[in-house]
């Protein structure tokens, strides 16, 4: 499909997040994450760091070439049959509301994180007094900066893969076309246990990708949307 083509809300989010990705290139490192992550990429409620727009925002940053390069691929792929399907005004809705409700989960399972070490859903003012290990592992959540547009993609992945199930992708490594009502499910999966089994120096925020996969089919079922 030519870019000319594109249905206008694909289109502007091609755009937009191409443009957001610009100070990656010509602003260094230390001033990118001083400029642009501390303000614009989303961090836990109760981080210092933590402002309301946060929660758009975040959707329209990525941390390196190939995360962004993945997550437009994917939009440019499967978001214009999406569109054109469910009409703009409903795709428009559709990634902001998995794009919210993917960071709104992540959010929730750090929650219960934090209240697990502490009894609260906040730091203590005691917190000092806490077990230096749960005190790194607040750190970490606090002070971590989540970025991307895939919680927003995964949910018009799966919303795909709901309106357009036998519908036949080609699939890298994979010589034979498989349905989407197949391979959709594998990725979700693949979150899953990614989440549970996550890696130490793995960044990826998989909840907030299961989260946006939740919300996808939601949406779906809710809105009674039907397949073809």
């Amino acid at each position: 499909m030519q870019f000319s083509n594109l249905p206008p809300v694909v289109k502007n989010l091609l755009i937009l997040n191409i443009l957001f990705y610009l100070p990656n290139v010509f602003f260094s490192e230390a001033v990118f994450n001083s400029q642009v992550i501390s303000h614009f990429a989303l961090f836990y409620f109760d981080s210092p760091f933590f402002k309301p727009w946060q929660i758009i925002t975040y959707m329209f940053l990525h941390g390196s070439i190939w995360h962004i390069l993945f997550n437009m691929f994917a939009l440019f792929s499967f978001g214009p049959i999406v569109e054109y399907s469910v009409g703009s005004k409903k795709f428009f809705n559709l990634y902001f509301i998995c794009g919210i409700g993917a960071v709104a989960f992540q959010m929730l399972i750090q929650a219960l994180e934090v209240h697990h070490f502490t009894g609260h859903f906040t730091i203590p003012a005691d917190f000092q007094t806490l077990d230096p290990s749960v005190i790194e592992k607040l750190k970490d959540v606090y002070s971590t900066p989540i970025v991307g547009a895939s919680g927003a993609i995964f949910g018009v992945l799966v919303a795909f893969g709901m309106l357009f199930p036998d519908l036949e992708l080609m699939i890298l490594f994979i010589p034979v076309p498989v349905k989407a009502k197949y391979i959709i499910p594998c990725y979700v999966v693949l979150e899953i246990y990614s989440s549970i089994n996550q890696s130490q120096g793995d960044n990826v925020a998989h909840l907030a990708h299961i989260g946006g996969a939740i919300l996808g089919f939601m949406v779906v079922k809710f809105w009674n949307l039907q397949k073809t």
